[in-house]
């Protein structure tokens, strides 16, 4: 005796991940934190100071709601924030 298995052919609607109101510079410099970058390497890149890198990271965590540059790198992937 044969059984069917039942398939669900319902396609679900792709949600956005959540934007988190982030700037485009700071998704930048989120992007840049996920390859591991360190502050003065990201300043490097994107031809600002240490310093202004500093003041967005702190933006990005208090935006993402994390405590650190791990937990914001961990919900970055998760949530793809970055490509």
């Amino acid at each position: 005796e044969a059984t069917q298995a039942l398939i669900d052919l319902t396609v679900q609607p792709r949600v956005a991940p959540p934007n988190y109101n982030l700037t485009e510079r700071e998704r930048i410099i989120l992007k840049l934190m996920v390859q591991g970058l360190t502050n003065q390497e990201i300043a490097d890149q994107i031809f600002v100071s240490r310093a202004t890198v500093k003041v967005h990271v702190s933006t990005i965590l208090s935006k993402l709601g994390v405590q650190n540059r791990v937990e914001a790198v961990r919900l970055a992937i998760q949530q793809s924030l970055v490509n």
